[in-house]
């Protein structure tokens, strides 16, 4: 779960969440592309690639291959352990 809070704790790695909550499936270009003309940021195709990493790794992002395509998906499981680690008990 620590990697969780790592991915979530940088501004940018939540700005690649955020668009690919908006378009899931996205190749790291497409990703740069929308990091620059939505956010203004202008992080480099390595510094991107090595926050999808981050966030792979903590399980925030899924990947998949077709040709020589690499796709990035949004997976929000890792976000539900949290919740229901400290859930509520309702009334």
């Amino acid at each position: 779960m620590g990697d969780v809070f790592k991915a979530l704790a940088d501004p940018t790695r939540r700005a690649i969440l955020d668009e690919l909550q908006e378009r899931n499936g996205q190749t790291l270009f497409e990703v740069c592309t929308r990091l620059i003309s939505r956010h203004g940021l202008t992080s480099s195709r390595q510094a991107v690639s090595q926050h999808l990493d981050v966030l792979e790794a903590a399980g925030l992002v899924r990947t998949r291959r077709e040709g020589r395509y690499k796709f990035h998906d949004l997976d929000t499981s890792p976000l539900r352990a949290i919740t229901d680690r400290w859930q509520l008990p309702t009334d």
